[in-house]
């Protein structure tokens, strides 16, 4: 890349000029010169609405004005679509050698891509750079047609620290070894080219602003030419100031999308707030300019909407983390932590979903900061609690460094940033309890005493899990296939010379994650008192009963729902049973930390899947029916938890989540008119800190009516931007399959 950088430079009063709210009509004026600028097509706004408030309920507040007028209509353009209706397909011939080791083609497939690949790059934008290519949306990588890797998160803070010239001289002393056999020299051979590609995409981004600035009036020159003066650098070189650190993460991402990895970002906060401290200092950028810079980062990450599945068109894994200590036990705790949080208050954007890491050091300014934010709704906020995760983490055997600097997997599995591939493994208990019950096939069954029957269904969830771990013994794939640029940003697979899927990152996971466990539990609980306490029916009566999907005895199902105090609900007979479930699931998991190379630590999750599920389940003596949708990863069933928000965090904090590393999650739902005023950020930072102090794992907090919702799913345009969480993701609602909204829908509606 060329280094004949000109000296011509934007000053603090030109950055204010160009982007302050009076005059950001002076770069929507602005025209892309050069054949291979995308075109825009337009969009018109809902109901004369900025796309970001047209979600808002009355009960919430006013959304506070901190960014320019050009920063809300880029923003605009992403989250309206307009900017993703622009990407296209590959529509070149590539004619990659297919005679060539897998890594050497998916370095020309990367050349070529550089090449080839449509630039976009829209007037104002401080941060420039965009994955334009269709099949990167589908995880694919273009040209190739392998598929991408995701699941993970990059090791991008060093090689922000370090840059691709930094990373190139490690490169290129390891060849001159003698450590790498064959396989391992081709992948870093490989990884040389990889890199050159990288800065070929990022020279025709340069000389793209060229022609724009040179096609610009006098008085905006500077604006362009700062631009090219960041890209010049970074991502080659270390980054010298704030401007230039966002622009070399966002290069290093952008290219990574481009190239099918969907990765989750990581620790942004600790990344960025080094350089922003150090240009605060030098006084040579205001927390107002930095805000600014930070939040066309965070719209570049809306330029995929418009391309989605069933599962929302936000699900891209590309989480970030705030907060929490890091591996020396400092608080991280920063301005970019709070810039983070300002930028998601305004602009509600919910492609980058945001978990913060609560513990013993986290400042008050801190937990009040993310209460505000999350009576927004959108559950683009989530929480962590970092004592938990970190002991939990020291326990399956990882050093305490490492644990202390855990990030998650793009949803909220927690794992070793930079250095984990991540894998995991869906199965379901429900299913495993039907199994003991007899359920699918039918078969005579009895049991003299519940203990008995525990007993059983223990055997068979034990005889699952053993099964999963014979099965995960041989899928790890053991040869290397083209994952060359994933390669370059997860530790251990350079030095190994060893690729991604080959086993290369210093830790290869695959965790072991049941749903259901507490349907499971609440059916068990039924079955305990029903048939072995009260002696209300037999137990082949029951059976029958369930066999029949609850035909001809409505009138008991929901007794039984009206009648039990389930999961959720802060009742200590529930309670212990789920937590009896879940301490021998985990000891059964736990037998096997490590086999093959592949660690196997434990969760509790459905992502979704319990829609998956719903035909293949039996009735459930918790009153469920076939088809019915059941409990969201860790959280209680739907409708069951009926004590408000404080009950079913405390059902779920009283078991051992250190026994659990891999996660469990709680979804809460909150009706927005209970957490308005001051009164209501009290409730939620009480909500925080009592999931914080009692161990917790993971929870998100989502503030939305139900009633809303149901509206949205009958008038989807008068909703363009109503964000909701959906698991480890957030998803614009609308976007959403029937099924998936019911699934949002049906949630329990708490009252903080």
């Amino acid at each position: 890349m060329s280094k004949n950088r000109k000296n011509t430079t934007m000053s603090r009063a030109d950055f204010l000029k160009v982007s302050s709210l009076g005059l950001g009509g002076l770069f929507l004026g602005l025209k892309a010169q050069g054949a291979e600028a995308a075109g825009n097509a337009a969009a018109p706004r809902p109901d004369g609405k900025n796309l970001y408030e047209s979600w808002r309920s009355p009960w919430q507040p006013e959304i506070p004005r901190r960014l320019s007028g050009i920063t809300h209509d880029l923003a605009w353009k992403g989250l309206s679509g307009e900017v993703g209706r622009t990407m296209k397909a590959v529509d070149w011939a590539a004619d990659i050698d297919p005679s060539l080791p897998p890594q050497f083609q998916y370095a020309a497939a990367a050349m070529s891509v550089a090449e080839h690949a449509p630039l976009r790059i829209l007037p104002g934008e401080l941060i420039v750079g965009s994955a334009t290519l269709t099949e990167a949306t589908a995880a694919i990588v273009p040209v190739l047609g392998a598929g991408g890797i995701n699941h993970t998160t990059f090791d991008f803070e060093r090689i922000l620290n370090l840059g691709y010239n930094g990373l190139r001289a490690q490169i290129r002393r390891r060849l001159a070894g003698d450590t790498l056999d064959a396989r391992g020299r081709e992948l870093n051979e490989a990884a040389l080219l990889t890199l050159d590609a990288a800065d070929r995409w990022q020279q025709r981004n340069i000389d793209l602003l060229a022609q724009m600035r040179d096609g610009a009036e006098a008085s905006e020159k500077p604006f362009y030419q700062t631009i090219i003066d960041t890209l010049e650098r970074v991502p080659d070189e270390p980054p010298r100031s704030f401007r230039e650190a966002v622009q070399s993460l966002w290069s290093m991402y952008a290219f990574n999308r481009l190239m099918g990895n969907w990765a989750g970002i990581g620790r942004i906060d600790r990344m960025l707030g080094p350089y922003l401290k150090e240009d605060l200092r030098k006084g040579v950028l205001t927390l107002d300019e930095a805000r600014e810079i930070l939040a066309h980062f965070w719209i570049k990450g809306t330029e995929w909407i418009g391309h989605h599945n069933a599962t929302g068109d936000a699900q891209f894994y590309q989480n970030v983390i705030l907060g929490g200590i890091d591996k020396d036990g400092r608080e991280v705790t920063n301005e970019v932590t709070y810039l983070v949080l300002d930028i998601v208050e305004e602009l509600h954007i919910s492609d980058y979903p945001v978990g913060v890491r609560l513990g013993d050091k986290t400042p008050e300014k801190l937990l009040r900061r993310v209460a505000e934010v999350q009576r927004f709704g959108g559950g683009i906020v989530s929480v962590y609690s970092e004592n938990t995760v970190i002991e939990g983490l020291v326990k399956f055997g990882y050093p305490l460094e490492e644990a202390r600097e855990f990030t998650n997997d793009g949803c909220w599995e927690a794992i070793i940033p930079g250095k984990t591939a991540f894998t995991y493994c869906p199965c379901d208990m429900v299913q495993v309890l039907g199994k003991t019950l007899r359920l699918p096939d039918g078969g005579s069954v009895d049991y003299p005493d519940f203990e008995s029957l525990y007993a059983a269904f223990r055997r068979d969830l034990h005889e699952d899990v053993d099964a999963v771990q014979t099965m995960l013994d041989g899928c790890w794939k053991a040869e290397d296939s083209p994952c060359t640029l994933a390669s370059i940003f997860v530790q251990g697979c350079l030095e190994k010379g060893r690729c991604y899927n080959g086993g290369g990152p210093v830790y290869n996971m695959m965790g072991i994650h049941y749903g259901g466990v507490s349907d499971t539990a609440n059916s068990l609980l039924v079955l305990k008192k029903l048939v072995y306490e009260d002696r209300y029916m037999t137990l082949p009566e029951f059976l029958d009963i369930l066999r029949k999907n609850w035909e001809g005895s409505e009138g008991l199902r929901r007794l039984i729902q009206q009648r039990f105090a389930f999961y959720g609900n802060d009742d200590r007979e529930a309670d212990d049973m789920m937590n009896r479930v879940f301490e021998d699931y985990t000891a059964m998991v736990a037998e096997v930390k490590e086999r093959a190379g592949v660690k196997r630590p434990c969760g509790i999750s459905t992502f979704g899947r319990e829609i998956d599920w719903r035909m293949k389940r039996c009735a459930t003596p918790e009153g469920s029916r076939i088809g019915d949708i059941l409990a969201t990863n860790c959280s209680p069933t739907p409708g069951s938890d009926r004590k408000g928000p404080t009950s079913a965090l405390n059902s779920y904090c009283k078991m051992d989540f250190t026994r659990a590393p891999s996660g469990a999650t709680l979804e809460l739902k909150v009706l927005p008119s209970s957490v308005r005023g001051e009164n209501g950020i009290k409730a939620l930072v009480g909500l925080l800190k009592t999931f914080r102090e009692k161990g917790g794992f993971y929870m998100h907090v989502d503030v939305v009516d139900t009633a809303t919702l149901v509206d949205a799913q009958r008038h989807p345009e008068k909703y363009p931007n109503l964000p909701v969480r959906v698991s480890g993701w957030s998803a614009r609602f609308t976007t959403l399959c029937k099924e998936w909204q019911d699934m949002i829908i049906q949630r329990t509606q708490q009252i903080c």
